[in-house]
């Protein structure tokens, strides 16, 4: 959160980020904050005109209680308010030479590179001694992020917000929104003391398990992948029967206590195991006898399921993210000759199956050490479940790469080389594949 001078830096940001920008694409050309009705009166004979038309409540963040964020070396306040920011961003000049059109894609290109407001790039502002009247602005240690991200609208829309500018000539324009903004007020917060005692009450599901951690055994910031075995934290979750719910499947973990339970993922078909977002429950069974008819019987995975117990109690539900884990690697098909850019087809394989809905991107980072390549490619469409997946590449530099494959957000693990004596120790190994 910041103080009451975060909307003129936001604007300050922007007005000096485009003007690092115009001034080496068309010679001459400033960036002033004036109002559309001024420009042409004493302002340069090109340029671009920054202006904010409107300030918008965040309706999604002033419903948030952020009370209880401290920002650096201060209280937390009792009050704040989140803002969207209005620009209009109008550019002018030589029509014959296309300067408007010029400058334009100017500050397009130069606001997608910087649609993230980076810290260093308000204390370059605020350093600035362009900005002297700034220099309390504390905008620096909001946590929220700023982002500067083009509205979409129609000309009717645009043709609106001109008319508000009374008399004044239309010039190439596009609006642009800067979001969020948070202003605190100045008052500290305060919260009152918590409950010392409890009175006597009944918690109608007091026996109700919690889960309060979900890591990996070999420990907490290793990725969990398809061999891990899950180390779950908790209160209340042992039980008589005590099973573990992942998605449509549940089985039971090989160890159990009141405040702990251990399941390796080798447990769970594996057809079902997803890359991504996993939803894991705790579950206490209340067990009910098997049918007794002739020829009955349960295979060792069938047993783990438990089908001949009730539903008791369950947990919350908590997430863990499961990566997956490259297996084989194949180019298929290279197309492109000497230093020619190569297409090919890429066929990864992983330990997980890829459902035909989910989102994979192949990430390519060139193995070298001078002006390494990278590129992102997303898969194509699918029809069926598969471990395996076919991407085609375009417009490749031939070489080796590092080769990872992101699934619904969770992105595979590079190999390093363990060995102490090795050349390579410490450094990404692989997985690798050759295009060329």
């Amino acid at each position: 959160m910041s103080n009451f001078l975060a909307i003129a830096t936001v604007t300050a940001v922007l007005q000096r980020t485009l003007q690092a920008a115009i001034q080496e694409d068309v010679e001459g050309a400033r960036v002033t904050t004036l109002r559309p009705a001024d420009i042409g009166k004493g302002t340069p004979v090109s340029g671009v005109n920054i202006y904010l038309y409107q300030t918008a409540l965040n309706t999604a963040w002033n419903n948030t209680d952020h009370r209880g964020r401290h920002r650096h070396s201060d209280t937390a306040k009792r009050s704040r308010t989140a803002l969207d920011l209005h620009y209009m961003i109008s550019v002018y000049g030589n029509e014959v030479e296309l300067e408007p059109q010029r400058l334009l894609g100017s500050v397009v290109r130069s606001l997608s590179d910087a649609q993230v407001v980076r810290e260093e790039m308000i204390q370059e502002t605020l350093s600035d001694s362009n900005y002297e009247y700034l220099a309390e602005s504390d905008l620096w240690q909001q946590v929220e992020e700023i982002n500067f991200k083009p509205m979409d609208m129609s000309l009717e829309d645009l043709s609106k917000v001109w008319s508000v500018f009374f008399q004044t000539p239309y010039a190439l324009s596009m609006a642009y929104r800067s979001t969020v903004i948070m202003i605190e007020g100045q008052t500290p917060a305060q919260k009152a003391l918590p409950v010392a005692s409890r009175g006597l009450a009944v918690a109608p599901f007091s026996g109700q398990p919690l889960i309060t951690e979900i890591a990996s055994m070999t420990g907490k910031f290793e990725p969990i992948v398809a061999d891990s075995t899950l180390l779950i934290r908790g209160k209340r979750l042992q039980g008589n029967h005590t099973g573990i719910r992942i998605g449509a499947v549940e089985v039971t973990p090989s160890q159990v206590s009141e405040g702990e339970l251990l399941l390796p993922l080798v447990r769970l078909p594996t057809h079902s195991l997803r890359a991504g977002v996993q939803s894991l429950q705790v579950v206490h069974q209340s067990q009910t006898p098997t049918p007794n008819r002739p020829g009955a019987w349960r295979s060792a995975r069938a047993a783990l399921v438990a089908p001949n117990h009730q539903v008791g109690m369950v947990s919350n539900a908590s997430p863990f993210l499961l990566r997956p884990t490259i297996i084989d690697l194949a180019v298929t098909i290279t197309q492109g000759q000497e230093e020619e850019l190569r297409s090919a087809a890429i066929q990864i394989t992983t330990d997980v199956t890829i459902a035909s809905l989910q989102q994979v991107t192949l990430i390519l980072n060139e193995r070298t050490v001078e002006h390494p390549a990278a590129y992102l490619f997303e898969a194509s469409h699918r029809t069926t479940d598969n471990q395996s997946i076919t991407v085609e590449v375009d417009d490749v530099k031939p070489g080796e790469y590092f080769v990872r494959i992101q699934i619904d957000g969770a992105e595979s693990s590079l190999n390093i080389d363990p060995e102490v004596t090795s050349p390579t120790f410490g450094s990404f190994v692989g997985p690798t594949v050759q295009i060329i």
